[in-house]
């Protein structure tokens, strides 16, 4: 579903602040995997997510979505194929906007836009049935203004409109991190829940590593833009992050706590 090819990205090339964020990064998603990554920070996480959904060109390498070659397409022309999650919930949505406002939106993504009703009585019908499915009550507030809810809301509801379109890829940029505890729980449980439902191929960055040995079924670890361990999910079965930090430290040669490998 979802190949990188010996993908290579360097920013600030030629210059004193060069920096090599990938380093010809092979990875291949088979069709509704669900993949957690980690890694130390300036990895190559996010920049993987990037060029995966057009924000960012590799120098080198290719980029493949359902056996099409993506490589040159920009983010919008990708939009109908791929939906994202960022990690701050103010992104994503148009807080200005309601509820039913900002659903109609994310409906149209990836689609020719025409002059029509945004939100008519058959879409806000089937906006409440979407909502219900969170179980946070959105549903009986399509009028709400976004901005007036909060974060944990906002990122459930994020999270419903990037998958509005049946992506063939899903993304989540650490999507859980800004929230507290039980609300980056709450987004936990609807993301797998939506993963599962839908049957998405789902790529994850995560900066909490107990979340990503229990969320879906494969963790690969980065570190200098490059993949330095990849687990099926048999093998992350059972595994601690006392585990993770071991593999680091004995594939880097390097003594590292879980709080620098996160950051």
């Amino acid at each position: 579903m979802l190949t990188i090819s010996s993908v290579s990205k360097t920013f600030f090339a030629g210059t004193v602040n060069e920096r090599r964020a990938l380093r010809g990064v092979d990875l291949h998603l088979a069709e509704g995997d669900f993949v957690t990554v980690i890694g130390s920070n300036g990895a190559g996480k996010s920049t993987v997510l990037n060029i995966v959904s057009g924000d960012l060109f590799p120098d080198e390498g290719t980029v493949t979505i359902d056996g099409r070659d993506v490589t040159k397409l920009q983010d919008h022309q990708r939009a109908a194929f791929v939906g994202r999650v960022f990690q701050d919930p103010m992104a994503g949505t148009a807080p200005h906007l309601t509820i039913e406002e900002n659903m109609a939106i994310a409906d149209r993504r990836g689609r020719p836009r025409r002059l029509a009703t945004g939100v008519t009585r058959s879409k806000r019908s089937r906006f409440a049935d979407e909502l219900a499915t969170l179980e946070l009550g959105l549903e009986n507030r399509l009028k709400a203004k976004v901005g007036l809810l909060s974060g944990g809301q906002r990122q459930a509801l994020s999270l419903l409109m990037a998958t509005f379109s049946d992506p063939k890829i899903l993304l989540l940029d650490e999507h859980t991190a800004a929230l507290d505890p039980q609300r980056a729980d709450l987004v936990t449980r609807l993301t797998r829940q939506v993963v599962e439902d839908k049957g998405l191929t789902t790529l994850m960055v995560t900066h909490n590593m107990e979340q990503a040995l229990r969320v879906g079924n494969r963790l690969i670890m980065m570190h200098e833009g490059q993949i330095i361990l990849d687990l099926t999910e048999e093998e992350k079965r059972g595994r601690t992050v006392k585990d993770l930090l071991g593999e680091f430290e004995k594939i880097k040669g390097a003594t590292i706590d879980d709080k620098t490998l996160l950051q």
